[in-house]
């Protein structure tokens, strides 16, 4: 076998090996669930913080976590539970959106309707209503996380994402930033200690030319025509600078959502005068920055504490 051929087949049995591991966890319940719309989708999970982590006490940080799942409806926010167990335990108070995301495409509507290859299969998100319940959700925040998770100081939080949730997060960061017309548009920067995004779909022109999880940018804003005209509402890297402390962490050997796509984001986010934290782990996949049984996640919740302290 070719040098390329087995460094290939290596790598795709260290990333199988991850996601494997990474999916191996039992979900965990929430301590409490409450909604923020009247959609099934529109909840959010609370974990009250197992320990107290602060050295005078007091209330928690708040890490808001955005899922994964190139915004498709088979991926929802129970893969991410033992990730946010895993933040409660290290003392931090989360709160874990869920979101509506794609449905599944129609017969013959082929690429131009955000169809998958052959015309059926999950669509990645829905136009506007992904980026409606993400921006509902964070705006209900403070109101629900005084009512349910009293434990929790939102004056301190962050917000995470992985993957498509590490692309929500970047853009609930950048709403005071979105075109003047944009129903989502907040005058102010939010009240943010700032986002940690985990291996984001964070700039989109560089994801499409990488076709990212089959062409999901593309997608989630409704194909071809969709794309053009809405990529100014959606995409992190045309919404800078945002003012609010950011960082990203990157798997070196990610293959789902490849480095050069955070790197794209810092440069374009160096080019708008803000500096953005890349960190960049080696021999790291795509699913260690989510997965309790990693160094990878260790990392994370650290690059989460110097924010949101």
């Amino acid at each position: 076998m070719p040098d390329d051929a087995a460094a290939r087949a290596a790598a795709e049995a260290r990333a199988a090996a991850e996601e494997e591991s990474a999916f191996s966890h039992a979900a965990v319940d929430p301590d409490v669930t409450a909604a923020y719309g009247a959609d099934p989708d529109q909840v959010i999970d609370f974990y009250a913080p197992r320990e107290a982590v602060s050295p005078g006490g007091g209330l928690a940080p708040l890490v808001v976590v955005l899922h994964g799942g190139a915004w498709r409806a088979p991926y929802d926010r129970r893969h991410v539970t033992p990730f946010a167990d895993f933040l409660a335990r290290r003392g931090f108070a989360v709160a874990n959106v869920e979101y509506r995301r794609g449905g599944v495409s129609v017969p013959g509507q082929g690429a131009a309707a955000g169809a998958v290859a052959g015309g059926v299969g999950p669509v990645a998100g829905r136009w506007p209503e992904t980026f409606d319940d993400v921006a509902a959700a964070m705006d209900a925040l403070p109101a629900l996380v005084r009512e349910f998770l009293p434990q929790a100081d939102p004056r301190r939080m962050v917000v995470t994402g992985h993957s498509a949730g590490g692309h929500l997060a970047l853009w609930a960061a950048a709403r005071h930033l979105l075109p003047d017309d944009a129903a989502w548009r907040i005058d102010r920067p939010a009240p943010l200690r700032g986002v940690v995004a985990l291996a984001p779909i964070a700039d989109f022109t560089v994801a499409e030319k990488l076709d990212v999880c089959g062409g999901a940018c593309r997608q989630l804003l409704g194909g071809e025509e969709g794309f053009t005209a809405r990529v100014p509402y959606a995409d992190p890297a045309l919404l800078l600078p945002t003012g609010i402390a950011t960082t990203l962490v990157q798997g070196r050997a990610d293959t789902v959502v490849p480095q050069a796509v955070a790197e794209a984001y810092a440069d374009a986010a160096a080019k708008a005068g803000e500096v953005v934290g890349l960190t960049l782990l080696e021999d790291v996949g795509h699913f260690p920055l989510i997965d309790p049984a990693a160094d990878a996640c260790a990392v994370v919740a650290e690059e989460i504490a110097q924010l949101a302290w």
